[in-house]
């Protein structure tokens, strides 16, 4: 009987060990090398051990990993210009993960019903929603999955259908002089590669502006360049009061950010911290990432190259019995198939591909944002070859 001191937190563990990587390459113990299609989540964005990034690990880790936040931390200042620049937000506050950003969000919204005397304050979110693995983030995320076990959990989230005005709208009647912000993601990751359309995001914004909420947009997996803008929102023009950054900000290093502007700016002053948010170290790295981005184009190629993607897989996948349809954009891509398929990725292994799979039978596509058109054939080729092992087994 194998023992071993680690919590059995991850039950679908999968019986490979990575050594190193390289771009959009991995290599497992014995050698073998892989294909990355989830990009550690949508975290490795500019692919394993990129040089520049690497370099600056390096430097930095031989300067200054760690001070505290009680002082100054220039590099924080450079890293907030950056994000604001590209953003159009106004202030900056630094986590350690998606989770931590989306629970400055909400414990802000608290902040905003003080001032507006409302007591028992309301967050609309979205059935099929993923916002982290707080107490606080699985309360606003719309999926049972995440809560059982674990109540009783926050109260006052509502969640209405994902692009359904007419229960947008109820929701606001009956609540109206309650609700402080309405949170959602512009693509659900975890609820399925499911788009919230130009005319819902439209419809929040005018109702956050009549009301006097806050829209609060979770970028944190579709955020930098992932789905061919700087942030999903901006395919739409849509500028959110409070705007959350995670994944591809360190790629592969530990941070994130909460972005705020307008009547959203320092609600939280002096009333929220971290002991290690905003380091020199990950600063450091956060804003590399973010330089290569920007002077390489970044949104750029995924746009390019995901479109090229998207299309060769409609292709593929033309007439398949057991595809139902290929959604996403950029290099946010999904396969929903007629069946369940959570143990797919182990079929993945055999042809040397990796993915997840979200919503029980969608498999996830988060390629890192170097990926080129040869990578999208390759991609589709060892798709293929899964889909039809899976489904014929």
């Amino acid at each position: 009987m194998t023992t071993t001191s680690l919590m059995p937190i991850y039950t679908r563990r999968l019986p490979v060990t990575f050594e190193r990587g390289e771009g959009i390459w991995l290599w497992d113990q014995q050698g073998n090398q892989y294909l990355d299609a989830i990009s550690g989540i949508g975290v490795c964005s500019l692919g394993h051990c990129h040089p520049d990034v690497t370099q600056t690990i390096h430097e930095q880790s031989g300067k200054l990993l760690h001070t505290s936040n009680i002082y100054t931390i220039a590099l924080q200042e450079t890293l907030a210009e950056l994000l604001t620049s590209i953003s159009g937000m106004d202030q900056v506050f630094y986590g350690n993960s998606g989770s931590e950003s989306i629970e400055a969000a909400i414990k802000m919204t608290r902040s905003y019903a003080r001032k507006k005397g409302i007591t028992r304050p309301i967050i609309i979110t979205l059935m099929g929603s993923f916002h982290g693995r707080t107490m606080a983030a699985i309360s606003a995320s719309g999926s049972k999955r995440l809560k059982e076990g674990f109540e009783p959990l926050l109260e006052q989230f509502i969640h209405i259908p994902i692009n359904d005005l007419q229960q947008l709208h109820d929701a606001v009647s009956a609540n109206k002089n309650d609700i402080v912000a309405i949170l959602l993601e512009p693509i659900q990751g975890d609820g399925g590669i499911r788009e919230a359309n130009k005319d819902f995001l439209i419809a929040i914004r005018a109702l956050c502006d009549q009301h006097d909420y806050l829209m609060i947009l979770d970028e944190v997996q579709t955020g930098l360049c992932r789905t061919g803008m700087w942030f999903a929102c901006q395919h739409h023009g849509i500028l959110p009061d409070i705007l959350t950054v995670a994944k591809a900000l360190g790629n592969g290093i530990p941070i994130s950010a909460y972005l705020a502007r307008g009547k959203a700016n320092d609600l939280i002053a002096s009333k929220h911290g971290s002991t290690f948010a905003g380091s020199p170290f990950v600063c450091a790295v956060a804003t590399t990432v973010l330089t290569i981005m920007k002077q390489q184009k970044i949104y750029k190629q995924a746009a390019k190259v995901g479109a090229y993607l998207k299309s060769q897989l409609q292709q593929t996948f033309e007439n398949h019995p057991n595809v139902l349809s290929i959604r996403g954009m950029g290099l946010m891509l999904g396969l929903e198939l007629n069946q369940d398929c959570v143990t797919i990725n182990k079929t993945a292994l055999n042809h040397r591909v990796l993915l997840n799979v979200v919503s029980n039978r969608t498999i996830r596509l988060l390629p890192p944002l170097i990926f080129t058109e040869h990578d999208a054939n390759e991609l589709c080729l060892r798709l293929r070859k899964t889909v039809d092992d899976f489904v014929n087994v």
